[in-house]
């Protein structure tokens, strides 16, 4: 069953201890923050934003595009209104003999981690983190950002049913790119789910028709 669409400002409750994320309590009551699709639970109402652009959060595993090199760092393109820097401090391949387009050139797509922004919104990325790398293989993938909590599914369940049943890697930016990497044809099914994904990010039921979409096309790899 289609989860119901809610306008801005529509009353969604009356018990303000239920508000969730994309809502807000006026008077006691509890109404829509903006146009989304309402998902409701006997503790929580909140709205999930049918589209929107990424709006970086200190803490978000981002994948990234360099634009520019300078003398200091790399100007990155994170899929948002504002840009991410990341200085060759954050960034564990680079050597004191070595120029920063020696390590990372325009185009480079790259794994990063948001660690700080200032009142400015100058975005500050850091490679210091173990899923943090420069993508020198896979593919990435690329979705509307507010899709990114159905990809990741419930604990991870999305992203474990694609290591498990498909042998892939894949890290998922909150900026709406994804990293898949692995066997050319497995790579290409988890692709296939995820584009469902973002489709029928508003429907009940996705995570099981996704399974039986995935082991279904696995199967049919495998003769079956």
């Amino acid at each position: 069953m289609a989860r119901a669409i809610v306008l801005p400002g529509e009353l969604l409750a009356t018990n303000p201890k239920v508000a969730g994320s994309g809502t807000y309590v006026e008077k006691g009551k509890v109404y829509a923050k903006f146009l989304g699709l309402l998902d409701r639970t006997d503790t929580t109402v909140r709205v999930i934003p049918l589209k929107g652009r990424y709006i970086p959060s200190v803490g978000d595993v981002v994948i990234g595009i360099v634009r520019e090199v300078t003398a200091n760092g790399w100007i990155v393109d994170i899929n948002s209104p504002y840009q991410g820097f990341l200085p060759v401090a954050e960034n564990p391949e680079m050597r004191p003999n070595k120029k920063p387009n020696d390590v990372l050139d325009i185009d480079d797509v790259v794994i990063a981690k948001v660690i700080n922004i200032d009142p400015k919104m100058k975005v500050t990325l850091t490679m210091k983190d173990k899923m943090c790398r420069a993508v020198r293989f896979g593919r990435i993938v690329a979705i509307n950002p507010a899709r990114v909590p159905r990809v990741i599914g419930k604990k991870g369940s999305m992203i474990k049913l694609f290591k498990t049943e498909l042998g892939v890697q894949i890290v998922v930016g909150k900026n709406g790119l994804i990293w898949v990497s692995g066997d050319r044809r497995k790579a290409n099914i988890v692709e296939e789910a995820i584009y469902i994904i973002e489709s029928e990010a508003h429907t009940e039921g996705l995570t099981d028709r996704i399974t039986e979409f995935v082991k279904k096309r696995k199967g049919e790899l495998n003769g079956q």
